[in-house]
């Protein structure tokens, strides 16, 4: 006879694979990061199995890569559910896992949004571009999976707006009475007149001036960036000002990717933003292969196919939308 406990833990397994469904989908609203929290709340049990449930995610991560590599062999075996100690490892992996559900912590892989971006003020899901107006303030364009919030002006602070994660186009407002102050990382870029991109991803902030100057600050360190450069910082400090193309920097914008001699490895991060799953890049050796060539955002699987051929890459995709590339 079968056991109730059993059936009831089956059951919240079941249940907690559908709320990591749901994140990875890239459809999910505030609202479900809500019910998500109400969800786990319930009791430590249901903790336990989306804290299993994440962790078998996190089974593609780093620490995974046999497991990638051993589905990769046989794509239609399931996966056997890993024991409860396997899967948490203890009160403190426990922790940690909760953490991704109730902070801001990126979840494994960057597979679903943060609790943050969820509920930020303004949100863009995967492949998805949208345009908003800071009212007599600026203009943007926020690229796929990109979260802002806004931050409101004090009587000695200009307006600002967060960075949360992604990438968008600040656009000043030509009779703006106060500077635009967008906050990312743990640095800010200040502009009065000008175009300028900002975005965040992998603990780095790159900032893209297109027109006019701004004022990039981290820290005690500062530069100005001018039309056609472009700087990172991340928490290693403030890097040096690079010339890049305005064009190619803001080719997002028309729904094109271009890449220049690029290595693969920042092709396959770059391509990760814009499609469901995650593409995970196995072999080392592939990472430094350059890539040229002008892709179209709306048929980025296609693009894959085709980058993978030139490199000479062998791709294998598993559920979820992964794909391994070896």
């Amino acid at each position: 006879m079968t056991n109730d406990a059993s059936i009831d833990s089956e059951r919240l397994e079941r249940e907690a694979h559908r709320w990591v469904t749901q994140l990875v989908s890239g459809e999910a609203t505030a609202a479900d990061a809500q019910a998500l929290r109400r969800w786990i709340a319930q009791s430590p049990r249901h903790a336990d199995a989306y804290a299993a449930a994440t962790a078998r995610w996190n089974a593609f991560g780093a620490a995974g890569k046999a497991l990638r590599v051993e589905q990769a062999r046989d794509v239609r075996r399931p996966v056997r559910p890993m024991s409860r100690r396997l899967v948490l490892g203890g009160g403190g992996a426990m922790a940690a896992t909760l953490a991704v559900a109730y902070a801001g912590v990126r979840p494994p892989l960057a597979l679903w949004p943060s609790i943050d971006e969820l509920t930020a003020d303004y949100r863009t899901a995967t492949g998805e571009q949208r345009h908003i107006a800071l009212a007599g303030l600026a203009s943007v364009q926020m690229n796929t999976r990109t979260s802002l919030s806004l931050v409101a002006a004090t009587a000695d602070a200009d307006s600002q707006v967060r960075l949360l994660a992604g990438e968008a186009s600040f656009t000043t407002a030509p009779q703006a009475a106060r500077s635009l102050v967008v906050l990312a990382g743990e640095g800010r870029t200040i502009a009065s007149r000008a175009r300028f991109d900002v975005r965040s991803a992998d603990n780095a902030v790159c900032v893209s001036c297109l027109d006019g100057d701004v004022r990039v600050e981290h820290g005690a360190q500062a530069a100005t960036v001018r039309a056609g450069q472009q700087i990172r910082y991340d928490a290693g400090g403030l890097g040096g000002a690079m010339a890049i193309d305005p064009a190619d920097a803001s080719a997002w914008q028309s729904g094109v990717l271009i890449f220049r001699f690029t290595p693969l490895a920042d092709v396959v991060a770059e391509i990760n933003r814009y499609r469901q799953g995650r593409v995970i890049l196995l072999n080392a050796a592939l990472a430094a292969k350059p890539v040229n060539g002008r892709f179209q955002i709306s048929r980025i699987d296609e693009a894959l196919g085709w980058i993978g051929q030139a490199v000479g890459a062998r791709s294998r995709t598993l559920p979820g939308g992964v794909v391994l590339l070896s």
